[in-house]
């Protein structure tokens, strides 16, 4: 499989990543049950490297966030394991999130990646500054994709992304690095 190839200068201006659900995070499958009290139960699943992903791109001080066009506890739930901002715009609408999230960060659109899958995302993804497709995505979306990963969405999709990003910014390394050496120190004691 080939690794993506991501332009170094895009990759270090990016100072926002937006991150869609459904399809991306996850597999776009949902799952739909009540409990015992008839209360409904919605399941999804997600992969657990995407998480490492995402965190290893707030260790180099990107900012990333989770939007989605439905309202679900599971975003939310997954999204507060990975301690990241999730946002849920009702029947779809993205934009305004998005720039809600760039004015108040003082982030403009060349500084935005934005990592989708479906017809929902377009108004976001055609403005990105770096627009990523995970490999399923709609045919409109791949497009418009400056990236496509190779992984589908729900299966390292982002984790994909995330590596490709930081290694285009040269901080790969140095991040698995001291990543690895807080799980060795951890391990003898030397860490808090």
């Amino acid at each position: 499989m080939m690794g993506l190839a991501i332009d170094p200068g895009v990759a270090r201006r990016i100072r926002l990543v937006v991150l869609d659900v459904d399809g991306v995070l996850t597999d776009a499958g949902v799952y739909m049950g009540a409990d015992a009290q008839g209360e409904p139960v919605e399941l999804k699943r997600f992969d657990i490297t995407d998480g490492l992903g995402i965190k290893m791109m707030e260790r180099a001080g990107l900012d990333v966030v989770v939007v989605s066009g439905r309202s679900s506890p599971a975003n939310r739930a997954r999204a507060a394991e990975l301690n990241v901002p999730c946002h849920e715009g009702p029947n779809g609408f993205k934009l305004g999130i998005v720039e809600g999230l760039q004015d108040a960060s003082g982030i403009a659109w060349e500084e935005t990646a934005c990592v989708c899958d479906d017809l929902a995302d377009l108004p976001i993804f055609r403005r990105a500054g770096l627009a990523v497709a995970v490999a399923n995505a709609v045919p409109e979306v791949l497009a418009d994709a400056h990236v496509v990963t190779n992984r589908t969405g729900g299966r390292g999709a982002v984790r994909e992304f995330a590596e490709a990003l930081l290694r285009a910014r040269g901080e790969w390394t140095a991040l698995v690095d001291a990543y690895v050496r807080e799980r060795e120190l951890a391990a003898v004691g030397g860490a808090t």
